[in-house]
Parts: C-alpha cells; sequence; structure tokens
C-alpha cells in the first residue's frame, strides 16, 4: 500500500524545483521503463500493477487506484518507476551538435531527443530557458531514447563563441536547406517555438538555412520546431 509520504514525495516531481532537490524523475509505462532499466540509469523505486521481469529488489505492487493517485497520465499505463537524475557529463563538441534556444514545449522536447536518437545525434545543447528534460511529458515523448543522448543546458552563447565548427540557424529567410552545402560536423540551431532564435544568438550563427514552402499559396506561418528538425537532420545526414 502506498504511504501518504509515498504520494506526496513522487506527484511533488512534477516541479523542476523537485526533481532537483531529490535528484529524481519520473518515467511511467512498461515500455519507457524497460528502456530505462536497459540503460546505465539508477532505478530508484518501481511502483507497478503488474509483475516486471528480474524480481526488481524496488519493485512495489500497487493497486490501479493506487498508480491513478500518483500518475501524470490521462491514463495510467500499469507501472510508474522513479530514477536517479545522472551527473552531467563533458560535450563532446568534436560531432554533430543540436542546439535548442528556448524550446518550452515539453512534447517539442522529448520528440527532438528522440529525433537525435534516430539520426545518431549523440550530443543536444539546451539554454537554461528550454524546458527540462526530466519534465515528466518530456520523458514519455522519448520512448527511452534520453538514455542515448547527452541532454546539457549551459550558456549557449558563450558555447557558440567558443566553437571552432560551423553554426548552422534554422531561419525563414535563410539559404535553402536542399541547395546548402552541409558538413558532418558542426552545430544545428532552433529557436523558441514563438519567436524563433533569439538576436543574441542569431548573431553567432555562421550560415542561416531554411525549409522552403511548396504550397501554392504560401500561406503557412512556419514548421513546427519537432517537425523543422526531422527535416533538418534527414538532410544533414543524408548529405553527411
Amino acid at each position: 500500500m502506498l504511504s501518504k509520504s509515498q504520494i506526496k514525495v513522487i506527484t511533488r516531481l512534477k516541479q523542476k524545483k523537485y526533481r532537483v532537490q531529490d535528484g529524481l524523475f519520473v518515467a511511467e509505462g512498461l515500455k519507457v521503463i524497460k528502456e530505462l532499466l536497459d540503460s546505465n540509469l539508477e532505478l530508484h523505486q518501481l511502483y507497478t500493477t503488474v509483475s516486471f521481469d528480474g524480481n526488481l529488489d524496488r519493485e512495489q505492487r500497487i493497486t490501479e487506484a493506487e498508480l491513478k493517485k500518483i500518475s501524470f497520465l490521462t491514463t495510467p499505463n500499469k507501472a510508474l518507476a522513479l530514477f536517479k537524475i545522472p551527473a552531467s557529463k563533458t560535450i563532446d563538441s568534436d560531432q554533430f551538435v543540436v542546439a535548442l534556444d528556448s524550446v518550452r514545449d515539453p512534447g517539442n522536447l522529448g520528440t527532438i531527443i528522440r529525433l537525435c536518437d534516430w539520426f545518431g545525434v549523440k550530443e543536444l545543447i539546451c539554454t537554461t530557458g528550454t524546458v527540462d528534460c526530466y519534465n515528466p511529458k518530456v520523458i514519455q515523448a522519448t520512448m527511452g531514447s534520453i538514455t542515448r543522448v547527452n541532454v546539457s543546458y549551459l550558456d549557449l552563447e558563450r558555447y557558440l563563441k567558443e566553437t571552432r565548427s560551423p553554426v548552422f540557424g534554422a531561419f525563414m529567410d535563410g539559404d535553402i536547406v536542399y541547395k546548402t552545402d552541409l558538413p558532418t560536423i558542426g552545430t544545428l540551431v532552433l529557436g523558441n517555438e514563438a519567436n524563433g532564435i533569439s538576436p543574441e544568438i542569431e548573431g553567432l550563427v555562421t550560415n542561416r538555412i531554411t525549409i522552403p514552402r511548396f504550397g501554392a499559396l504560401q500561406a503557412a506561418e512556419s514548421l513546427n520546431v519537432a517537425t523543422a528538425t526531422a527535416i533538418l537532420l534527414s538532410e544533414f545526414k543524408r548529405k553527411g
């Protein structure tokens, strides 16, 4: 049976300050949890309505009613786990890097992490204004890819000033990406959903690129940032 203190500890992890304070994050659903268990992440506690393989020492059986009390999902998916937030890793800047400038939507960040995993991008850099990668909605959207992409939060302006690799930025008025020579090593910057790349970061971009509109009316205002990431990474990898 779940105690009131357990419920409080779990549900407050919806807020970043408690995730930082406790050093824990929430993962939900059998598939996501199994992906995380197969990684180097350390399990803190597993709460489940079904038996997990391996007879985990930290497994606690609970009822579906109890799972509803602690789940962040509209429809809880049989299990919820708490994992320890890993220590920060050094960024390997000698390979292709994706950088996000204040991306706020958890679903967008989770999808971008998954895209980085799909396209073999191991380094994802985020400004401090970007949503926390251990937000429950982000973890859910990554579908386990969070274990294979190194997500770092830092001063992006300083990083771009120090990098020796070309910096590509996604803009509405850039060079058409399909006609641009693209390198295998560099940094691709994508901006905020509403405002795009900030002026400070824009000034450090060495190559402005765009995904052209093909619609007859040219009426679509912009692409979703995760959709743009998918198209641009596909092109970088195709030409790289």
